[in-house]
């Protein structure tokens, strides 16, 4: 039995290059369009997704939307703006903040919180994390808030509370995706996607939001693969070391905390293990956990597929009828 490492992630950086470029100038001409739009946010998936596109391209052919509001993260425009200039993109500043206060976004989340913390307002910070994601076992959301003085509160969410949080918030996903379509067409460009394998394989994603793109070129890699490239391509030391955040909650939070079973590192390695076939006890001794809580994470990634499958359909139609021929 081939021993589970890290290893079987490990990627011919150089060779991956050249295959990504190839696809995007590819891509390009098949799509007719001159270059590539994309959101920046300084993280390591959409930092590696513009040094890619111009190292294919040129930098002069691709636009970098800094798109920040007033939750985001601090760090976020800092590091974009700094990616952007190392790299000589062309660089768009867009606050989308009056955007969302215009749809209601904050308002309409917040009118759910306060249904769990009635004096939840100015000052207040939230954000969602899942129960028992640590075990593979994702069976509901709390909602966590702390108030103007730093203490948090933990309540678990009732069904329609978090569905309607869960709207709101996906505002700040789809304003941004208008804007990079905006300036493509502006452009004749088309929109680049920022997607790793694990957030593109688990429907991690808002469907026409950051979901929505014209090409993904790392759509196929490994988060572990994505850093390997990131390091590869000399992008920086911050970009290369940050942990991944959702940057959608006042609060901070973690990928791990909001959505997955565990880790980006051993969600990685667990990935790949089902769909090489390989057992959960021999996935345990790789984690360092038990063989129940493995079968829980396996269960938890099938299960993701199937939840958020219908996030990569495209709109169905009725086959055979006179809507079949109709854009």
């Amino acid at each position: 039995m081939q021993e589970l490492s890290p290893r079987v992630l490990e990627l011919d950086c150089d060779a991956e290059l050249g295959r990504i470029g190839e696809f995007l100038r590819a891509s390009l001409a098949r799509m007719h369009r001159r270059g590539l739009v994309l959101g920046l946010s300084g993280g390591v998936d959409s930092s590696v997704c513009a040094a890619l596109a111009a190292r294919a391209l040129g930098a002069q052919r691709v636009v970098a939307l800094l798109m920040p509001e007033r939750e985001s993260g601090a760090a976020s425009t800092r590091l974009g703006e700094q990616v952007a200039r190392e790299l000589g993109l062309r660089c768009l500043h867009e606050d989308i903040t009056p955007a969302l206060e215009g749809l209601g976004c904050y308002e309409r989340r917040d009118q759910a919180i306060r249904e769990l913390f009635p004096d939840y307002g100015p000052g207040w910070k939230s954000k969602l994390a899942i129960a028992e994601g640590a075990a593979g076992r994702v069976h509901f959301f709390d909602l966590v808030v702390q108030d103007p003085q730093g203490q948090l509160r933990r309540r678990r969410l009732p069904l329609q509370a978090y569905l309607r949080i869960v709207a709101a918030t996906n505002f700040k996903q789809r304003v941004r995706k208008n804007l990079e379509y905006h300036h493509a067409d502006a452009l004749n460009y088309a929109v680049l996607g920022t997607p790793n394998r694990l957030e593109f394989d688990q429907g991690f994603f808002v469907k026409n939001g950051d979901g929505a793109a014209d090409l993904k070129p790392i759509a196929h890699l490994y988060k572990t693969q994505v850093y390997a490239l990131a390091r590869h391509l000399g992008l920086p030391r911050e970009v290369c070391e940050a942990q991944p955040t959702t940057d959608t909650y006042s609060l901070a939070q973690g990928q791990d905390e909001f959505y997955f079973a565990l880790a980006w590192p051993q969600m990685d390695l667990a990935l790949w293990a089902r769909d090489h076939g390989v057992a959960p006890e021999q996935l345990a001794g790789a984690l360092g956990i038990d063989a129940a809580q493995a079968r829980h994470v396996y269960s938890d990634i099938d299960a993701k597929r199937r939840g958020t499958a219908y996030l990569h359909w495209p709109a169905l139609r009725l086959e055979g009828g006179e809507q079949e021929t109709q854009a």
